[in-house]
């Protein structure tokens, strides 16, 4: 039975997460809202997700390098204020460039809880509940993205996209107090005493490693494909033949409900099946169900939105488990790569796809990212054969 402690712990950094992935992801349905709002562009519009991730992927290499030699308690405290605030600026200006600047400090701020959450749950709690309460927490991130997509949604639909900013701040603020209360200072955190060129040397030591850069870039693949559908959602639903509401739009992100059970359903799959194979079958369900929604029916492009989480969360916790079995020195600077990786990803699947959007619509979008995990997965296993191949001449 777990003690008070481990749920103090576990309950505020599920809380912590709930939060800060919700105000990540807060504003992918609000993308047609804000290129009303500012007059701009869907391109441009799709900064206000890309330009968070930058900060976010920025603040991932410096608060995780400060989390090691500071503390991991004071960044997750401050990664909830850092991200509360800008919701309370954001709804009084009318420049979308400092909109996207707040954004970007915003998602700066983000990246603390992730820098430190998971070295403080395996240094405060015993190795053999770790993985109940890593379940929970990462639970809560896909969890909290889902209800942060929704509920924007919901409330700008029905008040305005101001008030609900102003909705996730006051709760921010309410979270911020639980976490404050609740989450122990640490007992055994042991400040590093390695030097930044270190730190540096341990993370270029796995972009040498070519069957770890195929990992990292499947990484980024399977995130652009996932995060090309989402983003640009919202702007398809809105048109002919569905002109669907943006209340009704926002029911469509409850699909991310299979992400909270698709992590530990493919670990226990993997166990069965190995890794490798059930990894493959992620990618290849997640593939199908993006392709699905190529339908004309919305039901069917439901089924295949729910076919698309559950495809991408399997794919996605297996290919980080690889990272952790693949790197045999400097296990957590190679999980911070594939993390980074993982949100170029994002970045890259909220803009970078915006031409083809602009040039030929959901159809061209949904076809081309429905193939490149496929295709990238040949890629992967065409290039392993010839990695293996070198390394048994080299043996010989």
């Amino acid at each position: 039975m777990k003690d008070f402690y481990f749920w103090k712990i576990t309950l505020s950094l599920a809380l912590a997460s709930f939060f800060i992935f919700a105000s990540m992801y807060a504003v992918q349905p609000l993308l047609p809202v804000f290129v009303t709002a500012f007059d701009i562009g869907v391109s441009a519009s799709s900064l206000t997700l890309s330009m968070t991730i930058v900060g976010l992927i920025i603040g991932l290499v410096i608060l995780g390098f400060l989390s090691d030699r500071i503390g991991r308690t004071i960044f997750i405290k401050l990664s909830l204020i850092g991200s509360i605030l800008p919701f309370f600026f954001m709804p009084l200006t009318d420049s979308f460039f400092i909109f996207v600047m707040l954004r970007f400090i915003q998602g700066f701020a983000l990246a603390g809880l992730p820098a430190a959450a998971l070295a403080y749950l395996s240094e405060e709690i015993d190795r053999r509940s770790a993985g109940v309460a890593t379940a929970l927490y990462i639970s809560s991130n896909a969890l909290g993205g889902m209800v942060g997509r929704v509920a924007t949604g919901y409330v700008a639909d029905t008040f305005s996209w101001e008030i609900a900013f102003i909705g996730l701040a006051v709760f921010g603020m309410l979270i911020l107090m639980l976490v404050h209360f609740m989450l122990p200072s640490s007992r055994f955190f042991q400040s590093s005493s390695l030097s930044f060129r270190k730190d540096l040397e341990g993370f270029l030591f796995h972009l040498k490693d070519p069957s770890l850069l195929l990992v990292f870039g499947l990484g980024i693949i399977l995130q652009l494909s996932f995060t090309g559908v989402w983003t640009f959602l919202p702007f398809y639903m809105q048109g002919e033949p569905f002109s669907l509401s943006l209340q009704a739009i926002s029911y469509l992100f409850f699909a991310y409900g299979l992400g909270v059970i698709g992590s530990p359903f493919a670990g226990w799959l993997a166990g069965i099946f190995g890794l490798k194979k059930v990894r493959i079958s992620g990618i290849t369900v997640l593939s199908i169900g993006i392709a699905m929604t190529l339908s004309a029916s919305l039901f069917w492009i439901i089924v295949g939105l729910c076919v698309t989480c559950l495809g991408f969360f399997t794919a996605h916790s297996l290919t980080a488990t690889a990272v952790s079995e693949q790197a045999t020195h400097h296990k957590g600077s190679a999980s911070s790569l594939y993390l980074v990786s993982y949100y170029i990803g994002v970045s890259l699947g909220s803009s970078a796809l915006s031409p083809i959007w602009g040039n030929y619509g959901w159809q061209g979008l949904i076809l081309f990212i429905a193939v490149l995990p496929i295709f990238y997965l040949f890629v992967v296993q065409l290039l392993q054969r010839m990695i293996q191949k070198k390394s048994a001449r080299k043996g010989a």
